[in-house]
């Protein structure tokens, strides 16, 4: 078995627990199932590493995690719910406890979890995003108070997987404007995303990034099926049925996703890894749509390991080394630093 700590950073097995949440309903960004996670599991452990996943849904169980002091955790989700209280964000609390974890700081995360926060920072950064606001029932009256003019798109401002989006989404007068924002406030009971319809195509890029700097970016392009009401809607009825086409980038148009996923990426202050969704108007210029700092992970479905094979030809195995590469090397950082602690301390001691 070949160990990725002596193959190319000089040091032996990790101990390593994939950190997921036992709520299975969250809306919320992460790497899926417990199936999911058993996939990362399959490939970290052929990296050499003594590998479990463990199911959080009590602070008994994260207590049990910083007791076995693993020498990383890789965050398979990005809180665990907490019934009458606040959630425990699993970046917060593993940074409190000095344990490494994969992915995006708490700070950071905020921008997956809140698309309109994610999209108002990137264009005060001059990043392209289409244009919005956000509306609850009642707040508009008229057509002409509406901030932006017919078509527009209308979606959760924090849903995963395609949730609330359907053919109701693009709407064309006022009448259909109302009816999808009392659908979504009474579904979600939270302001509704509403933006500007890019009537271009769609993309999705898996971007990863080393503490030393090397990016890699494997960008494809969606096609919906056309829907019942004649629309190419990448909604959560196409999600879950995996109707949607992944295919390569046309070379003339590669570079223009490229270039503002990693731009999205690096404005947003993502770390280790991100997939970033674009889109394109009708004359071809490209927009960030939003961003999941907690992608599916699923070996066979999800569309960030798609991508990267799609892409790059990377395998399934090199995606999830490519993923963790800067979480391994602060791990291994922390391991140099209390090893050279232990030494200093001994001698003194003596």
């Amino acid at each position: 078995m070949v160990q990725i700590g002596s193959n190319l950073y000089g040091i032996s097995e990790m101990k390593i627990e994939i950190i997921t949440s036992i709520n299975a309903k969250l809306k919320e960004t992460g790497f899926g199932s417990v199936l999911a996670c058993n996939d990362v599991l399959t490939s970290v452990t052929r990296l050499g590493h003594s590998v479990l996943v463990t199911e959080c849904g009590s602070l008994d169980d994260l207590n049990g995690v910083v007791q076995r002091n693993p020498d990383l955790v890789i965050l398979a989700a990005k809180y665990m719910p907490v019934e009458n209280g606040n959630d425990i964000w699993f970046s917060e609390y593993f940074a409190q406890n000095d344990i490494s974890f994969s992915g995006s700081s708490r700070e950071t995360l905020k921008y997956d979890s809140d698309k309109v926060l994610a999209k108002t920072h990137l264009a005060n950064l001059g990043i392209k995003t289409a244009k919005y606001f956000t509306a609850i029932p009642g707040e508009y009256q008229t057509e002409e108070s509406l901030p932006l003019s017919f078509p527009l798109f209308l979606k959760p401002t924090d849903a995963a997987n395609g949730n609330g989006i359907d053919d109701q989404s693009f709407v064309k007068n006022f009448l259909e404007f109302e009816s999808k924002v009392l659908s979504l406030y009474t579904t979600y009971s939270q302001p509704v995303l509403v933006e500007e319809y890019l009537g271009g195509r769609e993309f999705t890029v898996a971007v990863t990034k080393s503490v030393r700097g090397k990016m890699s970016i494997s960008a494809i392009e969606l096609v919906p099926p056309i829907s019942s009401g004649k629309l190419r809607i990448l909604g959560a009825t196409v999600k879950a049925h995996d109707t949607e086409t992944l295919k390569e980038i046309a070379i003339g148009d590669i570079d223009s996703v490229r270039d503002i996923a990693a731009a999205s990426f690096q404005g947003l202050g993502a770390r280790g890894f991100a997939r970033i969704d674009v889109k394109m108007d009708n004359a071809g210029i490209c927009y960030f749509m939003e961003a999941n700092l907690v992608p599916g992970m699923n070996r066979g479905t999800s569309y960030f390991p798609r991508a990267c094979n799609i892409a790059n030809a990377i395998s399934y195995d090199k995606t999830i080394q490519l993923m963790l590469d800067e979480s391994f090397e602060r791990a291994i950082e922390k391991q140099d630093f209390n090893s050279r602690l232990n030494v200093h301390v001994v001698r003194c001691a003596v």
